[in-house]
């Protein structure tokens, strides 16, 4: 177990995040200051072999503080950011940010600093923590799922997470906010004894008592059963049928290239041509709606704005923003692009900071992707994407590999797995190429789990998915 260093005064006692944020704006002598203490505790599982390898509980305590400085041509700022800083260590923390701030030119995203005690519940209290304890029915469920996977010849690898963040953040315009982010993933692969096949299965959480082992491990052996006739298929475009997790990971990117300014300027799929962006235009041929929202349940994250930097769609002046349910695509259309107050007035539209979570709801769908299959005549069917990378920004192509599983459909049963692929596609020309949206549900990102697991998302069906090359990657 690794224990990270915590804020102490000179006796010992652990200091609480929100007297350190207390601490470090009455230290300050800037003309303004905001002060963001996070502590994080970490419980974490692995396995390998259809037995438990590892498993320990981290912590750890980050302070960022933002100073600004007015001046006769704008207000400069300047962050520094220190892990382990004790509470003798504050004052030269701070004192950093200020130097910091005044070698800096004025910020172009300068703002009035945020008030207000909306979200300040708990902020005098302790940290939230996880412990190894909710892993307490997790735990049995899997070592029940080694026995079932090793009596079938099958192997079970893994890993599972379980991380609870505090936030604590206060300013100088009279600020202050708190919240606890709870974020859980399990990923669960099986492979034949062979080593020969492998299936993927993904889970994110908020507390591990919503988590199926049982039933994620069946999926797995019915997948690898799949798998037992295999059939090579030449690259091409196919009737393709995405799961959740896929669609997710194609929607995080576009959210994460959608910034207003970036498009207003003319570098993105969303500028439109001639100046400004595609705000207004239909993207989507079916009534799709992809949106965030605080409060979504199951997926619930911060309610107002959090920034250690500043960039196209954050400000480190924004610090502590409301954050509303916001639709970025709305039946189709274009609704919003993600954008400080700063870039916002650039780019001519309403402020829409970046919210922790992603849903795609297609209107009154409610097929599961089992039902999908059934109605396909011939067609493949994916279980994830991996190594995504963008190719070309002014149409956000992308390219990237299928991994754990490429399925044959035929008349409704799938019949066999085929090779891997190396694909090429666009998520924003996807959206205009969908056939059909199943029902949305809870979903583990593949390739973004780690930094966005918070998503919603229907499978799809694309009539001509790119599978530009064959792929030898298993």
């Amino acid at each position: 177990m690794t224990q990270g260093t915590q804020g102490t005064h000179g006796t010992g006692a652990v200091t609480a995040p929100g007297e350190i944020v207390e601490r470090a704006l009455a230290l300050s002598q800037a003309d303004g200051c905001v002060v963001i203490a996070q502590e994080s505790t970490t419980a974490n599982l692995r396995w390998a072999g259809n037995s438990l390898t590892t498993n320990g509980l981290t912590q750890g305590r980050q302070v960022s503080v933002v100073a600004t400085v007015d001046g006769a041509e704008g207000t400069a700022s300047g962050v520094v950011s220190r892990s382990g800083v004790t509470v003798d260590q504050l004052e030269e923390l701070v004192r950093a940010a200020e130097a910091a701030a005044r070698q800096a030119g004025p910020a172009e995203d300068a703002n009035p600093l945020v008030s207000g005690t909306g979200f300040a519940a708990g902020f005098g209290d302790a940290p939230a923590r996880t412990s190894i304890e909710v892993f307490k029915d997790f735990a049995p469920a899997l070592g029940e799922a080694f026995a079932r996977a090793r009596a079938g010849g099958r192997k079970l690898y893994g890993f599972a997470s379980h991380e609870m963040t505090s936030t604590y953040v206060g300013n100088s315009a009279g600020l202050r906010a708190r919240h606890d982010q709870p974020t859980g993933t399990f990923e669960l692969n099986a492979k034949s004894a062979d080593m020969a096949r492998s299936a993927w299965h993904g889970i994110a959480t908020r507390d591990f008592a919503d988590v199926d082992v049982a039933a994620a491990e069946a999926e797995l052996e019915q997948r690898i059963g799949w798998a037992a006739r295999q059939v090579d298929l030449p690259a091409g475009r196919y009737e393709t049928l995405l799961p959740p997790s896929a669609v997710a990971d194609l929607m995080i990117y576009l959210a994460w290239s959608a910034g207003a300014r970036d498009a207003h300027e003319g570098r993105t799929v969303f500028s439109k041509p001639g100046g400004g962006t595609r705000v207004g235009e239909k993207l989507a041929t079916l009534p799709l709606t992809l949106r965030s929202d605080p409060a979504y349940p199951g997926l619930a994250c911060a309610p107002f704005s959090m920034a250690l930097a500043s960039g196209d769609t954050s400000s480190v002046f924004d610090n502590g923003l409301p954050l509303a349910p916001t639709s970025w695509i709305a039946d189709g259309v274009l609704a919003a692009l993600p954008a400080s107050r700063h870039s916002a007035k650039l780019a001519g539209l309403p402020a829409a900071p970046d919210v922790d979570n992603l849903v795609l709801e297609s209107a009154g769908a409610d097929r599961s992707l089992a039902d999908m299959v059934a109605s396909t005549k011939r067609g493949l069917l994916l279980t994830c994407l991996w190594y995504i990378r963008e190719v070309d920004p002014q149409t956000l192509l992308l390219t990237g590999l299928t991994r754990d599983g490429v399925y044959l459909v035929e008349d409704g049963e799938v019949v066999g797995a085929v090779n891997n692929y190396r694909f090429n596609e666009s998520p924003v020309d996807l959206l205009g190429r969908v056939t059909e949206a199943g029902r949305t549900e809870r979903t583990m990102p593949r390739e973004w789990g780690d930094y966005f697991s918070r998503a919603a998302m229907p499978p799809i069906r694309v009539p001509d998915f790119n599978m530009s090359s064959v792929s030898q990657a298993s």
